[in-house]
């Protein structure tokens, strides 16, 4: 009887260790791209160096990519919509200084990815590659000039709106009523949902250059005005499920479907607020409890996410008691799957953009828990591999033109 214990406790250790190496390996031999990361605006530009260890500070530093397997890091260059005409244009031009000056001070470590060939060069020399998207289309400032500027400089998506409309895009956040949303967010006043004539423009220009349309924050009438007129695929850089998590920013049956038809990519938001259907009413009362400080910030004209991540730090106890699983996450990944199919997902984390991520994430140096909740919950390693990374590689070298690119 004690023999047969023992070999049971042998092949279930043994069972382990095979598995905790199949997760590794596949882990390993993915190019592992994550197409938003706002350590930019979040902490460089706020005195923040990711060459220093972050830990505890923020989620993202070079040494925690490294140690969490990350290829190839989109880092966003965002400001919000009180920047606007003679400001956003130029500050997003700051925060793209700032990720040149980092990556030319760590040659040995990181390179600027612009073109598929040096990304597949970054992954062979093992860098970081680093790639620059756009968020939120008020930093082009209603010029196609300045929107050639930023391509020129290595952006290689801008999504078009943020929670802020343009004057030429209406966002998810001004489209829809704050029914399922952030209250504390006040919705903007625009005159007409969907692309203008000049909104058009900025889409067949985006075409024409090789620079992904990144359809994240937009409502579903610009969503599907771009459908209609884009010649390339689509990319979503951090977007999740709405039938999971009924929130403004994440996408109905239909949309995803119509990314699958297009070709494109969803790349999910690890935001617990997008993930759980019961987030953001739990963090409403912890706030509650805090309410004196989250007026006080509000006197000073503090943005709610700005509040929020703040009081997300601060009572970080509090918040963690309220963390969704990290299975909850794959649910999300899942459902597009079972969906339209495993071509067209993929991880956008939104990680120092937020002030939650599920349990067991702390930072990009837990990517390898992703890869093994994705071995756990049985998908192979060929269509990890295309979730990691491999889809949107594919969309970027579909959208990507060499002979611009070259130049």
């Amino acid at each position: 009887m004690k023999q047969h214990v023992l070999l049971l406790f042998i092949f279930l250790l043994y069972n382990i260790a095979v598995h905790a190496q199949n997760y590794r390996a596949i882990h390993q031999k993915a190019v592992v791209v994550d197409t938003h990361n706002d350590v930019l605006s979040s902490a460089t530009m706020h005195g923040l160096n990711i060459e220093n260890d972050l830990t505890g500070k923020a989620h993202s530093d070079i040494a925690r990519f490294k140690k969490g397997g990350v290829d190839v890091q989109v880092f966003s260059v965002f400001c919000d919509d009180t920047f606007g005409k003679d400001t956003a244009f130029q500050f997003a031009n700051l925060e793209i200084d700032s990720l040149y000056a980092i990556v030319k001070r760590n040659p040995a470590k990181m390179m600027m990815v612009t073109s598929p060939a040096d990304l597949q060069k970054a992954v062979r020399q093992k860098k970081l590659g680093c790639m620059i998207g756009v968020e939120g289309g008020h930093m082009i400032e209603d010029r196609l000039d300045y929107l050639d500027s930023l391509y020129k400089r290595g952006a290689r998506y801008l999504t078009l709106t943020w929670n802020n409309s343009t004057s030429w895009a209406s966002s998810a956040k001004d489209e829809t009523s704050n029914k399922g949303a952030d209250t504390e967010m006040p919705r903007g006043e625009i005159k007409r949902k969907g692309l203008t004539d000049f909104g058009r423009q900025v889409v067949k220009r985006m075409n024409a250059m090789g620079m992904m349309i990144d359809l994240s924050h937009v409502g579903e009438q610009t969503f599907y005005d771009v459908i209609k007129l884009t010649t390339k695929p689509v990319l979503l850089s951090h977007s999740s499920v709405y039938a999971i998590c009924p929130v403004f920013r994440n996408l109905k049956d239909e949309q995803i479907k119509a990314v699958a038809k297009n070709g494109g990519v969803i790349q999910v938001n690890f935001y617990s607020g997008f993930l759980d259907s019961n987030y953001q009413e739990r963090r409403k009362e912890i706030f509650e409890r805090h309410r004196a400080e989250r007026d006080s910030l509000k006197q000073l004209n503090w943005q709610p996410y700005a509040i929020a991540e703040w009081l997300g730090k601060k009572y970080a106890a509090e918040m963690e008691t309220i963390r969704p699983p990290l299975s909850l996450l794959i649910d999300h990944i899942d459902y597009i799957v079972k969906l339209v199919g495993v071509d067209y997902v993929g991880l956008g984390a939104d990680m120092d953009g937020i002030e939650s991520l599920p349990q067991e994430l702390s930072g990009v140096q837990d990517y390898p828990k992703v890869t093994k909740a994705l071995v756990d919950r049985g998908y192979n390693e060929k269509d990890i591999l295309k979730v990691l990374g491999g889809n949107f590689i594919r969309v970027f070298k579909a959208n990507s033109n060499t002979a611009l690119t070259s130049q």
